[in-house]
């Protein structure tokens, strides 16, 4: 029987918009003095997003069926119709009468540098949901970016209910609390993080790397084409990436990473296979527009994965 995993975190609408030039050439050097930015943008699409959607919607292409928790306004329908056609639990998720799903709107450059900013709408709802309100009790649940009070909320749940939890604060580490955030980490199975992210939490919290690697089992940070690393209390592992076939947006590979870790570590695989699993999840994500726009069958992941990295799966 496959493990019992919930996704708790932003369902969200994404606008995606493509800049023809470089970002670097406009912004101020001086970002300390306002300023007013325009960019004629040539594309734009509307697509499925939100980081517990976007993990959960990777992870059940894997084969697993994981459980969404989140909050969405009453333009859901067709949204819930294709994750449920993927394998996502959408039982979970609340509809908020009157209110719009979250959106993001995303510009990327063509050095695949992106700007955006992110509309909570029903997202803020979220923190009326509960774990405990759950039929079945979750054998790990993943805390990612969402309303803030529903983050302080999981993470008091979890720690109480003594339920594992990997914490994936994200975009909202420049909101939380340093209070916040070291409350999360201390409960934490494990920690997830991009560069940037990890530069901010430390600025945040006062904690080093060291200090977060004592204080859960793994840490994973990603580093864009540099692949990533997973600090263990005596080890580290570095992990390639799976070189993509063509590079068409960025957007979402960082939780297509995380689903594909996922389903490494629901099976008990060893970090570094993990690890490299979520790499190669996340080299079909950038290959597509959108964070879920790729799609790929179990077996041509594993034949992919074998060209990749020289070894096959378990």
């Amino acid at each position: 029987m496959s493990a019992h995993v919930v996704l708790s975190g932003s369902v969200s609408f994404d606008y995606l918009m493509r800049f023809p030039g470089a970002f670097r050439e406009y912004l101020p050097k001086n970002n300390a003095e306002p300023f007013a930015l325009s960019f004629l943008v040539d594309q734009l699409v509307r697509r499925y997003g939100g980081v517990a959607a976007n993990i959960a919607y990777t992870l059940a292409l894997l084969g697993e069926r994981p459980t969404l928790l989140a909050a969405v306004g009453e333009d859901f329908d067709t949204y819930r119709e294709w994750l449920e056609s993927h394998g996502v639990d959408t039982s979970a998720v609340k509809v908020v009468e009157g209110e719009h799903t979250a959106s993001f709107f995303g510009v990327s450059d063509l050095h695949q540098s992106q700007l955006g900013v992110f509309y909570i709408g029903a997202m803020m709802h979220a923190r009326t949901l509960s774990v405990l309100d759950l039929p079945a009790r979750p054998d790990l649940v993943v805390i990612s970016p969402d309303d803030m009070e529903a983050m302080r909320k999981r993470v008091q749940e979890c720690r109480a209910l003594g339920i594992p939890y990997f914490y994936d604060p994200g975009q909202q580490i420049v909101r939380l609390s340093g209070e916040d955030l070291r409350a999360g980490i201390e409960g934490a199975t494990a920690l997830f993080l991009n560069e940037y992210e990890a530069k901010l939490l430390t600025k945040k919290t006062g904690w080093s790397l060291e200090d977060w690697r004592q204080r859960v089992d793994f840490v994973v940070v990603t580093y864009g084409p540099a692949g990533s690393r997973i600090y263990t209390r005596e080890e580290e592992h570095a992990v390639p990436i799976a070189p993509p076939r063509q590079v068409s947006d960025p957007t979402g590979a960082g939780d297509a990473y995380r689903g594909g870790f996922l389903k490494g570590y629901l099976h008990g695989l060893d970090l570094p296979t993990c690890g490299r699993m979520g790499a190669l999840a996340a080299a079909y994500c950038v290959e597509a527009q959108g964070p879920q726009s790729h799609t790929f069958t179990w077996e041509a992941f594993r034949e992919r994965y074998r060209e990749a990295f020289g070894e096959s799966l378990p």
